[in-house]
């Protein structure tokens, strides 16, 4: 399937002039108008997935329209490196930092239109009730955050599958969404299996923190008006002997640009 990209240059920046959303105003700041346009979107969705419509062509569109509801309720987004996205021949493993649900919801629409692409995600999602049809749809690899022996056995086999036939897949490290990168809990599936299925490595740091926690619905937490949005795609490359290096480069590539961003980062290496 060859689909129209979204973002044509290399960067993108939201327009200083993007409008406001008159019904964002009128909650005075409060994330009600978010959260219930981000939960109209995921029903969407679920009923597109449960009659088998939810294809790639509709996930990027809807992480899309992600993009513009954040953009209309004060959210700045800085994007670079997307030519590196569009230089990639499939499959490759797009190895990044994990920060809050918003980079869930629109890597999708700057790599989706590109190539068939899926996530290693938490079990939870895939049985979830709401979330469930929808991550199902996209194949994920699904691993339970409990045993790391069992999650890098399923990663690897799964994970080799799905690139053997084409799909690439996007590799959080951490085993928790964090505002604080800590190089440290960085761990090195995403590199092995880049390794152990000889395809390259899209590194990509983000700084997502505009969209935080939620107490007690971590998935709609609040929302800070005064964080600007980056992600920064860096240069494809392979990894030789055994990892090691490319696992570092990786770490050095997301330290320096939080670093840039002012991202929080603790025992920098």
């Amino acid at each position: 399937m060859i689909l129209e990209p979204f973002f044509t240059g290399d960067s993108y920046d939201t327009p200083d002039d993007a409008p406001r959303a008159l019904a964002d105003r009128l909650v005075l700041g409060s994330r009600a108008y978010f959260a219930a346009r981000i939960i109209g979107e995921v029903v969407r969705c679920r009923s597109l997935a449960l009659k088998g419509l939810y294809d790639r062509k509709a996930w990027a569109e809807s992480s899309l329209r992600i993009v513009r509801l954040i953009e209309s309720v004060g959210g700045r987004f800085h994007m670079r490196g997307l030519d590196r996205v569009r230089a990639c021949r499939p499959p490759v493993v797009i190895i990044g930092n994990h920060m809050s649900t918003l980079e869930t919801f629109v890597l999708p629409s700057l790599i989706a239109t590109h190539m068939e692409v899926t996530f290693v995600v938490k079990e939870s999602l895939v049985s979830h009730p709401i979330f469930g049809p929808v991550m199902r749809s996209r194949n994920p690899i699904a691993v339970t955050r409990e045993n790391p022996r069992e999650d890098f056995e399923t990663v690897m086999t799964k994970g080799k599958e799905l690139l053997a036939k084409g799909a690439s897949i996007i590799v959080f490290p951490q085993s928790t969404r964090s505002v604080e990168f800590v190089p440290s809990e960085f761990n090195s599936m995403g590199i092995k299996l880049a390794r152990a299925s000889r395809v390259p490595v899209l590194p990509v740091a983000v700084k997502t923190d505009f969209w935080g926690n939620g107490k007690y619905l971590k998935d709609l937490g609040p929302i800070d008006r005064s964080k600007p949005i980056y992600i920064a795609f860096g240069e494809l490359f392979t990894v030789a002997g055994t990892g090691k290096e490319e696992h570092q480069r990786t770490i050095e590539f997301i330290v320096n640009h939080l670093r840039e961003w002012g991202g929080k980062i603790k025992d920098t290496p």
